[in-house]
């Protein structure tokens, strides 16, 4: 470059591009018959970097402005806009390829060598891929689903290519490979739609009346806005424990999917509540304590 600087101080704009012409049309790759020079290099480059931007906006295009008016889930329309993106990519890249000139016919030993390190080295990332591609085209999963995998216990807001990023109650955000929703039992809390029932269970005291029991758990229940009234709730007389009779409150809800305790508290701070009101008492565990051996002879 100093040497570029120095010729066109010496002999002028015409001589700096004669110059430049030279430099971008240094060979630096052959491949067959096909020379790679340092400006198909750049055009490559820049070729490939407008693809990725309009193909990027095509896809928000699709997602949020062309499916909408087909009232498709957020899922679905990521879904299909990735699938379109990857395929324009893929035809991008080609025609890219195609057009700089390099004969395609001698990258078959490159693709050979590349399929050998695919086989032994990208194994992982090939099945990630893969499998990001059968979750777009199956959807065991969409974006905005709440999920449970590998110990993870989020909702989804974006899938790639290699991995899926789920977000966590805390905030906090966790990239699962997506092979994992391939090879792994997956828990899809919203697959069919968002309405999920919990099941709550109460005990009371032997000596509590069932049915009094029960109206006020329906009632609780009923009176909590994040319950819904369709399907509704119901209570179920469990069985009997070693220390009090077990109910079971059963409640559906679609606003709490991804906060089931903080439903669970709001409950059982009511219960608490009119349990009190009613006086109906809690039972606490208890145990009878039989001492027969050794007083003897502390008496004597």
């Amino acid at each position: 470059m100093e040497e570029l600087l120095q010729d066109v101080k010496k002999d002028g704009l015409g001589a700096f591009l004669e110059k430049l012409n030279e430099f971008l049309e240094y060979v630096i790759i052959t491949l067959g018959e096909s020379k790679l020079t340092i400006g198909g290099i750049i055009a490559i480059a820049v070729s490939i970097f407008i693809l990725l931007i309009v193909t990027e906006w095509i896809r928000k295009f699709i997602v949020n402005k062309l499916l909408v008016r087909y009232n498709m889930n957020i899922g679905t329309r990521q879904s299909v806009g990735t699938i379109i993106r990857y395929v324009l990519l893929i035809s991008g890249f080609v025609i890219i390829v195609q057009n700089s000139g390099i004969d395609l016919s001698a990258l078959g030993i490159l693709a050979g060598a590349l399929g050998v390190g695919i086989g032994f080295g990208l194994q992982n990332i090939t099945n990630n891929f893969i499998s990001g591609l059968i979750i777009l085209f199956e959807q065991p999963i969409k974006v905005g689903d709440r999920i449970e995998v590998a110990d993870v216990n989020g909702d989804v807001i974006k899938i790639s290519a290699r991995s899926t990023m789920v977000v966590t109650n805390d905030n906090i955000s966790v990239i699962v490979p997506n092979s994992q929703f391939i090879d792994s039992p997956v828990i899809n809390w919203s697959h069919n739609d968002r309405n999920i029932r919990f099941n709550f269970p109460v005990g009371v005291s032997y000596k509590e009346d069932p049915q009094k029991v029960k109206t006020i758990l329906m009632e609780v229940a009923t009176n909590n806005e994040g319950v819904l009234t369709k399907p509704s709730p119901d209570v179920l007389f469990t069985d009997y424990g070693d220390n009090s009779i077990n109910f079971n409150l059963r409640v559906w809800t679609s606003d709490y999917i991804n906060r089931p305790n903080v439903l669970k508290s709001q409950l059982y701070y009511e219960i608490f509540r009119r349990f009190n009101e009613e006086g109906i008492e809690i039972p606490f565990p208890q145990r009878d304590l039989h001492l027969k051996s050794g007083f003897e002879k502390l008496e004597n």
